[in-house]
């Protein structure tokens, strides 16, 4: 089968459109022939050797998949072959024709459901959820303001904010960006490249602050966001799109009385399977009830996995990308 293959920590051009032996399902697995991948901003960081996480080399990046199962293992139950599925990859192995994995790393979609939507739905809105619901707690009448909102998971903050009945600050760095916000629910619109983003805060709550900021950009964003907390405000860090990783200056929290939280939805998965279990299930009926949508900027052959990275790495990507093998 043909592969992308991460075959040493590197520039996102030197990974390798290969082929690679197929999978085998082992014991309590299930092979999924690939129909479709996410493409997510720590798919480029951990083949560059700038995650957390470093696998060993050499490895096929990806791990949000959906697609067909094409073969079980000894053990599994209720997956026959033929089951439409989307799943996360414990171990990566998405960018791929077939991939192996646990069989409770997967779970059945809705027959009405395309395989790009599910591919993308559990990372970006997975994250959101968690920490709109679990990490910040909103609550509905509260002000949520959602920094790179026309990204895949900003546009996932804006959606799921709006489901949850808060005001909805859509917080981008361009006109276009922001009418995607906009066409997603969000209620008030700031472009931070032309406004200040610290007085636009303060004008859209009537000098109160923001009760909930989603930041998955860092930078200078994050510093205005520092001075612009309402009290009991909960700051939530989801990433560093920008490149620059803050310095939070804690004077503020103490005079302003808010708080800062971080959001690392792999660990929550892994740690509280049985509420990630309750979250997917809300996600689900709002998915079909037309509360959130997955927003796929383009589709994108397997081989170009290295461009639609580049293209996420730089910003250029409104929703998300997803790579058909």
């Amino acid at each position: 089968m043909k592969a992308i293959v991460c075959n040493e920590f590197a520039p996102l051009d030197q990974l390798a459109y290969m082929d690679v032996p197929d999978p085998e399902a082992g014991a309590n697995e299930v092979v999924v022939s690939v129909k479709a991948a996410g493409v997510n901003y720590p798919d480029a960081l951990v083949v560059q050797g700038l995650y957390q996480a470093k696998p060993p080399r050499p490895f096929i990046p990806g791990f949000e998949f959906a697609g067909d199962v094409t073969a079980v293992g000894a053990g599994v139950q209720g997956l026959p072959v033929g089951a439409r599925v989307m799943g996360l990859s414990p171990a990566y192995g998405a960018y791929a024709e077939k991939i192996a994995v646990p069989a409770l790393a997967v779970i059945p979609i809705p027959d009405d459901m395309s395989y790009a939507d599910a591919a993308n739905l559990a990372c970006a809105h997975g994250t959101a959820h968690h920490a709109l619901k679990q990490r910040a707690q909103l609550q509905s009448g509260e002000t949520l303001l959602v920094l790179g909102a026309a990204g895949g998971t900003g546009i996932a903050a804006v959606q799921i904010g709006k489901a949850m009945g808060a005001t909805v600050i859509a917080a981008c760095s361009s006109a276009e960006k922001l009418a995607v916000a906009k066409e997603n629910g969000a209620d008030v619109l700031i472009n931070y490249r032309d406004q200040d983003l610290r007085q636009a805060l303060k004008e859209a709550t009537a000098g109160k602050g923001v009760d909930v900021v989603y930041d998955p950009v860092g930078g200078e964003a994050f510093d205005a966001c520092t001075r612009s907390m309402a009290r009991n405000g909960r700051l939530l860090v989801i990433g560093f799109a920008s490149g620059k990783i803050p310095t939070l200056p804690v004077n503020m929290t103490l005079v302003k009385e808010y708080s800062v939280t971080g959001v690392f939805w792999g660990n929550f998965t892994q740690h509280e399977p049985a509420v990630y279990a309750d979250n997917l299930k809300e996600l689900f009926q709002w998915y079909l009830q037309g509360q959130v949508t997955v927003v796929t900027d383009a589709s994108m052959p397997l081989a170009e996995a290295p461009t639609a990275l580049a293209r996420l790495m730089d910003r250029d990507v409104k929703g998300k990308l997803v790579l058909i093998p």
